[in-house]
């Protein structure tokens, strides 16, 4: 009664046919990651003039001036690991179908040799 569902297996809306991985691959490629990429750009120029704002002037400078440069580090920190796992997720769908169809291509070929039937 007070417990979780069962697991109902993989998401409904989950690409899993060459067709649909091959979408999924060119959205990523065509619009998100470029988007993505884009994104993390924004805050650049007003990061740059808050650093030059805060930063030193007579050999005095703002402690904000620092802190808002490590922020906007390790932002774009982040944006570049989100934008490598989005290149890493478009070629893996990109070379899901092929992995899948040389493994079954491989795996027929073997289990052919071994059948008694192909003798007939």
């Amino acid at each position: 009664m007070n417990q979780f569902p069962a697991d109902q297996g993989a998401q409904p809306d989950l690409a899993s046919s060459p067709a649909e991985m091959r979408a999924a691959a060119r959205a990523i490629d065509q619009h998100i990651l470029g988007d993505t990429r884009k994104a993390g750009a924004l805050p650049d120029k007003d990061t740059e003039a808050v650093v030059k704002e805060f930063g030193a002037k007579d050999g005095h400078g703002w402690l904000t001036s620092r802190a808002v440069q490590r922020a906007h580090n390790a932002w774009g920190e982040q944006v570049k690991a989100h934008t490598d796992r989005l290149s890493s997720d478009r070629d893996s769908l990109k070379g899901a179908n092929q992995v899948l169809h040389g493994t079954d291509t491989v795996i027929g070929a073997k289990t052919g040799q071994v059948s008694v039937f192909h003798s007939y």
